[in-house]
């Protein structure tokens, strides 16, 4: 059974054919084992997950200045 999914840090790739951004990605599974694996992303979630990614890296700011106060 899979636990969580990490991404790898490696560049993502762009499959212009397909029209999807592809993520490596890391299946940690409950017993331990990991393996590879790729995340593939349709443009549209492309454009939603950078708008979440840019909140969350917004919320991370303001929180580290308020607790540095």
């Amino acid at each position: 059974m899979i636990s969580h999914i990490t991404l790898d840090r490696k560049d993502v790739s762009y499959d212009h054919c397909e029209g999807r951004a592809t993520f490596a990605v890391t299946v940690h599974h409950r017993d331990g084992r990991t393996e590879p694996s790729v995340l593939k992303v349709e443009p549209g979630q492309v454009e939603v997950y950078a708008l979440q990614l840019g909140r969350a890296i917004d919320k991370r700011k303001a929180a580290k200045e308020t607790a540095c106060r």
